[in-house]
């Protein structure tokens, strides 16, 4: 299956001022500079935040085609060099990329849906 690098990390946090907070506090201590440049209450009015220091990152409130709530209860976790991290399920993937229905999305849904498909089976 081909693959499209992408270069940047896209965060979907449930949409609360103390769980905003909890996210700046983190962004903070790992050295996150701009994390400093904005406030949870922002984070929570903004459909997207980004920050850029050593790599960007996209933090989302709501993204297209899912709701948080059912995007954590499906979600997958995944061991990346011995870190656990929770993901967003393949279905919810598809379904958020076609939602955005951007052409860039769209083809990465027909190269992920060409081959063969992780296995979903909760979805």
């Amino acid at each position: 299956m081909a693959c499209r690098a992408t270069f940047d990390l896209d965060i979907l946090i449930e949409a609360s001022e103390e769980n905003a907070q909890k996210l700046l506090d983190a962004l903070t201590e790992i050295g996150f500079a701009t994390a400093q440049l904005t406030s949870a209450k922002e984070i929570v009015d903004t459909e997207i935040t980004i920050f850029t220091d050593r790599i960007r990152l996209d933090v989302q409130t709501s993204t297209p085609g899912i709701q948080f709530e059912n995007a954590w209860r499906h979600r997958r976790t995944m061991t990346y060099e011995g870190q656990e991290f929770e993901v967003v399920s393949f279905s919810d993937l598809i379904q958020s990329k076609t939602a955005a229905a951007r052409e860039v999305d769209l083809e990465d849904v027909r190269i992920l849906t060409s081959g063969e498909k992780e296995s979903d089976s909760e979805d």
